[in-house]
């Protein structure tokens, strides 16, 4: 069931997704080559907890982290761990929080040093791709038009448009309805209303859209070993427009 946020749902949202978005902040600059992931998720976890939230993905669904650290070819669901980012990663950083029973959700992906020419036009294009799908919302917009917007982009710029996973509705849980595809068709799918509360995400390919999970169960990984990026906010539809409820400028 899709639902629209009260005026005091989304006053607790707005505080979750502030809170993802200073998590964010917060790490970046670690972000550089010696560091482990794990040594990152202890520094979110003790960030988030220290705002009066908690992580949303700790013990998600048995989830064994407090975020998401999705190193190069590694779409989505990284699992932190004693690996040490090396000059010329990228890396995808999912953060989830929840404040007062109500999720914020946003990834973003990040160079650690200086990165080649392919994986800065991957996070370039990426990025524009969710600001193409973006740019489609307002009260009485297709959802396919979203999602058509950002596949429109990425098939223009040559770039691999994961099927397998979608973003969704968020709310007092972290998944609700709508799913929010990164493919589709406009004049399709469901009316968008305002105060409708959904996490766009595009996860792009710099080789082919295929992926495949890992033993683990959680890591997802490109068909090809080439790097994906993912970049994600939460958003609330508006009467002319959107309202990112997971920070108001770039994490760059």
């Amino acid at each position: 069931m899709i639902t629209i946020k009260s005026d005091y749902e989304l006053s607790l949202m707005r505080e979750a997704g502030r809170i993802v978005y200073d998590t964010h902040k917060i790490l970046k600059p670690y972000i550089k080559p010696g560091i482990t992931t794990k040594e990152l998720d202890k520094i979110a976890y003790e960030y988030i907890i220290s705002r009066g939230a908690t992580p949303s993905c700790l013990n998600y669904e048995g989830f064994p982290a407090s975020i998401c650290t999705s190193v190069n070819d590694v779409v989505v669901h990284g699992i932190p761990s004693d690996q040490k980012l090396k000059e010329g990663d990228i890396i995808s950083i999912d953060i989830c929080a929840c404040y007062k029973g109500y999720h914020g959700d946003s990834a973003w992906s990040y160079k650690v040093g200086n990165v080649s020419k392919e994986k800065e036009y991957l996070l370039e294009h990426t990025e524009k791709a969710l600001y193409e799908g973006l740019s489609k919302v307002k009260n009485g917009a297709r959802l396919g038009d979203v999602s058509s917007a950002i596949e429109d982009y990425a098939v223009k710029h040559k770039l691999g448009v994961v099927r397998e996973l979608v973003g969704h509705g968020v709310g007092s849980n972290l998944h609700e309805d709508p799913e929010v595809p990164n493919y589709g068709k406009k004049n399709t799918g469901i009316v968008l209303k305002t105060g409708m509360t959904i996490a766009i995400e595009p996860m792009l390919n710099l080789g082919i859209r295929k992926v495949y999970l890992l033993d683990d169960d959680w890591t997802i990984v490109t068909g090809d070993k080439k790097p994906s990026a993912h970049f994600e906010h939460t958003i609330v539809v508006t009467d002319d427009g959107y309202e990112i409820l997971t920070g108001d400028d770039n994490y760059e």
